[in-house]
Formats: structure tokens, sequence, C-alpha cells
């Protein structure tokens, strides 16, 4: 395929030193620095994904490896559109050499399409995989259409383990098992909400009926009619995908409206906690996904510190409380600069590419390795999976909130540290 891209860089090899592969010596103009395009929602309703970005990539640089590298950063500004926007000027303009990118589809797949269609190589994170291999084909709902990228690869966990999490907590707690369903219409809401394929199939199995009252709008100002079918249905569980602002603004509708629910476990809302605490006591054993937390068991190849490291130094350093995003978009690095350590022209993208597929190596998040391992045929080429917890958020005296885990059957190896409670 040829792209613009490559026309605009058909003479770059001219001139380059060659290197040996496996070496950290990648072939490159002498003096010139391998540049990596960064694009995540630095503002906007998802910023809370993006908010260690900052720290990371300073440390990243500081390092001996990150000493070879130039990071050009761009902000989607939480918007598809400019997401992809951002990518292409990374491409064509700042020419770089590896894109990579996280937080939510709303960012990934905008920019993933982008270098697959420019031929760029791209790395992705922090989004469910099923909504970014399958919401970037042509027709999500024709599986036999469904076709691997070239350029672009993700690691992260999927929907089958999400359902596997919530309904571990959720066993915990004696329920009617009737669970209330909040589905934007966005990527992720639409994936998750899909009554066949998303959360409300997997939970059936083991008795759990989701009322769904349909696709609401992102950044909504009322969540009225929702709450109403909820308390209407009998719900004692919440579940769902929802942007911060929107979960603040449901969860205090819920408590005026006296919807008072057992359980609540609600992905990407209730991730950080600054989201928690400005819920204040109400935010107490709300429940959610962990990927990454101070106590996973996992080390940085980069250097060598663990997770409580990595967690205690950004909280030195930033004056904040640790996030789940330290650990992805620290390992994001990590990758990125093994697989350019071991690709010998770092313009040859096809070469890039390889070199990416190729990778196994164990990160602050585990082991990523695209092998296939634990993934159906029509997406093992391009994804990766990681491991997933389940906590919930306790309020401390002070008003602030600790996560602790409060499941790990799908992954012992990392450990829990309470038992699920019910929301008072």
């Amino acid at each position: 395929m040829i792209t613009r891209r490559k026309l605009l860089r058909s003479g770059a090899a001219t001139g380059l030193a060659m290197a040996t592969p496996g070496l950290f010596a990648p072939a490159i103009a002498q003096g010139a620095k391998i540049r990596i395009g960064y694009v995540s929602p630095q503002s906007g309703p998802l910023a809370g994904f993006a908010e260690s970005d900052a720290y990371n990539i300073e440390a990243f640089l500081a390092t001996s490896v990150g000493q070879n590298f130039e990071v050009i950063v761009k902000d989607s500004q939480s918007d598809p559109n400019r997401a992809a926007a951002v990518a292409k000027e990374l491409i064509i303009d700042d020419e770089v050499n590896l894109m990579v990118v996280a937080s939510t589809p709303e960012t990934t797949n905008p920019v993933a399409t982008t270098c697959e269609a420019e031929g760029m190589p791209v790395i992705s994170t922090k989004a469910p995989w099923q909504p970014w291999f399958i919401g970037q084909q042509g027709n999500p709902g024709d599986p036999a259409s469904w076709k691997p990228f070239n350029f672009a690869f993700h690691y992260f966990w999927g929907l089958e383990d999400i359902i596997a999490v919530h309904l571990n907590m959720w066993n915990q707690i004696a329920t009617n098992k009737k669970v209330a369903g909040l589905f934007p219409n966005d990527a992720d809401g639409n994936a998750l909400g899909d009554p066949n394929l998303g959360l409300p199939a997997g939970y059936a199995p083991q008795g759990y009926t989701v009322t769904d009252p349909g696709r609401y709008q992102n950044l909504s100002d009322d969540f009225s009619a929702q709450i109403t079918a909820f308390k209407d249905a009998g719900c004692e569980l919440v579940t769902g995908v929802v942007i911060p602002p929107d979960f603040t603004t449901f969860w205090n509708q819920a408590k005026q409206q006296g919807f008072n629910p057992k359980v609540c476990s609600v992905a990407k809302a209730i991730l950080f906690p600054q989201s928690v605490e400005a819920l204040g006591e109400a935010g107490h054993n709300l429940s959610c996904e962990v990927w990454w937390s101070a106590q996973h068991p996992f080390k940085s190849s980069l250097t060598g510190q663990s997770a409580a490291d990595l967690a205690g130094d950004f909280t030195a350093k930033t004056g904040r409380q640790w996030t789940q995003p330290i650990g992805f978009i620290h390992s994001l690095f990590e990758v990125a600069s093994n697989v350019m350590g071991r690709v010998g022209d770092v313009t040859d993208a096809d070469a890039v590419a390889a070199a990416i597929a190729a990778t196994d190596m164990d990160t602050m998040v585990g082991k990523v390795a695209w092998n296939g391992e634990g993934m159906p045929d029509f997406a093992k080429t391009n994804v990766t999976k990681t491991q997933l917890v389940g906590g919930q958020w306790r309020r401390n005296a002070d008003g602030t909130f600790a996560l602790v885990i409060v499941d790990n059957q799908s992954a012992p190896n990392i450990p829990a540290a309470g038992t699920m409670e019910a929301l008072a």
C-alpha cells in the first residue's frame, strides 16, 4: 500500500547507519531521536484518564533508554474527530516513527484507524478489546467480514473479563439479581450494552437480568427517566459504562429520587479517586474494575520499579493519590522502547509493525505478547489481554478514598485486601 507518508519518506533510508536488531542502536539519522507520537484526552470529560501522562512521559525521557526518544503529545480533547485529526498531524507533519494511544475507544479507535490507513505502526491500550477491534471493522455486525490489521496493535482486557469480575463481586452480596444498566450512545456503551454480545448476555447464565432503558447521550443533565425505570423494575444493582461527569449527575439524582441499590459497579466513571471524592459519603463502597494498582505484583522493564514504587513516586512528585492509568501509560512506553530497540531501521513501518507483533515481555502491567493466547482467531493477530480484578472504594475519616481489591478470582496472583460490602 502506497500512502502519502511512504511517499514523503521514500528517500529517508539514505545515509542511515545500520544497527543490529536486539541492541538499542536503531538506524536513524545521526544525532536525531526516535519520534513517538502520543494521543490522549488531556482535556474534556475523559481527562481523568490522562492525569498521569505528564509524569509518565517525563519519567520515561529521564531513563537511559528514554534519552533516545522524543515524545510529541497531542490532546484529543475527548473528541473522536479531533483524535483522528491530530493523529494525522503527527504522521504527516511531525513524521513520527511510531504512534502510541490510550484511553477509551473514543480516543484509541480513530487514532488506530488513521494509523492503519496511513501505514503507521500504532500501539494502543486502555480500551476493552472488543470495542477497539470490532468497532473499527467496516461492518461490525458481520463477523464474517472482520479483518485483522497490518499496523494496529492493542493490549487490555475484554468484556468477558469485566463480566467475570462483576459476577465475582456481586455473588458476595445477597441481592434479587435485578441490574440497572446505564449505557451511553458511544462505542463503549453500545458494546457493553449489547443485549446479545455485551454485559447483559454475560450476566444471564448466573440469573442476573438487566433493565436497559436505552441509550442516552453523553453529558446528559437529567437521568430521571432511567432512575424511574430502575425503581419500577426493583433493581438492586447498577452497572454500565459511564463518563465521570455523567455518573456524578446520575448518582446524585438517584439519591435525591430515592433509588438506593445495594451494589453499584460502573466501568470508566469511578476509576479515579477524584471522581469518587466528588461524591462525598455517597462514594463509599462503589465498586469498579481494577486494571492496575499499587498492589499489583509487576515490575518495570525500564526502571525496575515495583507497582508500589511507581505509585509512591507519583504521589511524592505530584502530591496526588495514585491512579490506575499510571501503570498502563508507563507500560506503553516500556513496550514502545522495547519495540524500537529491536528494529534496524525505525523509518521502516513494516519492520516496526513486525517488531510489535513479535513482542514478548514483562511490564508494569504484566505480560505483553501478541501471541494469540486466550484470544479468538479473528483478533489474535492484533490483541493481547491483560489481567483484571475488582475493587471497592472505601472512604477514610479524612474524606479521601482507598481502592481495595475485593475480587481476584480471575487473577489470583494479584492480592485481594478485602471482601465485597453492600452500599449503605
